[in-house]
């Protein structure tokens, strides 16, 4: 038995030895390549608009700041603007290139979805809030197409917004994103509003658009999701190429207006309520929605103020410019559901009734 052992002890040195031998024969590795990791890192495109001066205090201009923060994010070639939460006054207007690239400006929580058909509710003060208070001008959001741009009018910039509330005010004089000139969009959690509850706004007569989507000859690629709108002439300007999902619309003069597109549109859920028109077509534009959620003012539910927002028709396309297919479901106030639904023309839109067979123009 001790013979074993010994053996075993022997073999194990001997292992070791070589072992060591071998190691001796490596290159040692240098400092300076031990700590190679640390000092190159993979440099960060996040830049916080705190770091290029701006104040969330609902006060401070910080128009500048978000420029500024923005001219880095677009010299680093793309990257995220992020906006803490705080209610910033100011607008954010990105910059054209000729460059093919991605700017994300992201808040940092959820906003909180306001809006209904009865009562009255203050707004809410938490989240990341942009706010312009402008009577003329730009967008609250837009993107230009100077200094450079892509293409026609078109800035090479797919924008991204994600988890922002804008705002303005009641019948306002300026819109609340405009993206007419980027390439490419995509809207996520995105609430625009005029800081009131829309069952109190006041009819909006300055024709502002609460979302402009990229003009016609765009990227095909226009993406909504999560998307509230309320208290503007027109709660979301479509051109072609636009996906849309969970789109909600209350009190605007049109919900959704359907401009001139080559190519067509698509939205799976719609809701609007309180609209004068759910859907408006002014151009040759093709499109489907898979369910159109309408409720419509009753009994009781409007006043002076207010009664703008009764309902005149669900679809206003008095020259038959729409090429659709739809599938609605109508609720009245205080009522519940009803088989009412109204249109001015379309003659190419075939609607039906969730359930029922698809009918023409009546």
């Amino acid at each position: 038995m001790k013979k074993v052992l010994v053996s075993m002890v022997v073999l194990g040195c001997l292992i070791l030895s070589s072992i060591a031998a071998d190691k001796s024969s490596y290159p040692e590795e240098k400092p300076e390549e031990k700590n190679q990791a640390r000092e190159d890192p993979v440099k960060s495109r996040t830049f916080n608009v705190l770091n290029y001066g701006a104040v969330g205090d609902d006060k401070t201009d910080n128009t500048e700041a978000f420029s500024a923060c923005l001219k880095a994010v677009i010299a680093a070639g793309g990257g995220k603007m992020f906006i803490p939460d705080g209610i910033y006054r100011g607008r954010i207007v990105i910059p054209g290139t000729k460059e093919w690239i991605t700017v994300e400006i992201a808040g940092e929580s959820d906003p909180t979805p306001v809006w209904g058909t009865i009562g009255t509710f203050p707004f809410p003060k938490n989240g990341t809030i942009i706010k312009c208070l402008s009577e003329s001008g730009p967008a609250v959001i837009s993107s230009a197409s100077v200094p450079d741009k892509l293409y026609m009018q078109f800035s090479g910039i797919n924008v991204s917004l994600r988890n922002l509330d804008v705002r303005t005010y009641d019948n306002p004089g300026i819109g609340g994103i405009d993206l007419l000139n980027a390439v490419q969009c995509k809207l996520e959690n995105v609430s625009v509003n005029t800081d009131i509850y829309n069952v109190q706004a006041s009819k909006p007569t300055r024709g502002t658009a609460g979302i402009s989507t990229p003009a016609c000859n765009n990227g095909a690629l226009t993406i909504l999701r999560n998307v509230i709108v309320t208290g503007y002439h027109t709660g979301i300007v479509v051109n072609e190429h636009t996906d849309g999902d969970n789109i909600n619309l209350g009190s605007n003069i049109n919900g959704l207006e359907f401009v001139l597109a080559h190519h067509a549109s698509r939205f799976g859920r719609v809701c609007a309520q309180r609209c004068t028109h759910a859907i408006a077509v002014t151009g040759k534009h093709g499109f489907s929605i898979e369910q159109l959620d309408i409720e419509i003012a009753g009994p009781g539910q409007t006043d002076d103020n207010n009664k703008w927002q009764a309902t005149a028709y669900d679809i206003n396309d008095p020259n038959s410019l729409g090429s659709a297919d739809l599938k609605y479901w109508v609720v009245e106030g205080n009522v519940g559901a009803v088989e009412k639904f109204t249109r001015n023309g379309g003659a190419s839109i075939r609607a039906r009734r969730i359930g029922s067979l698809a009918v023409g123009n009546k």
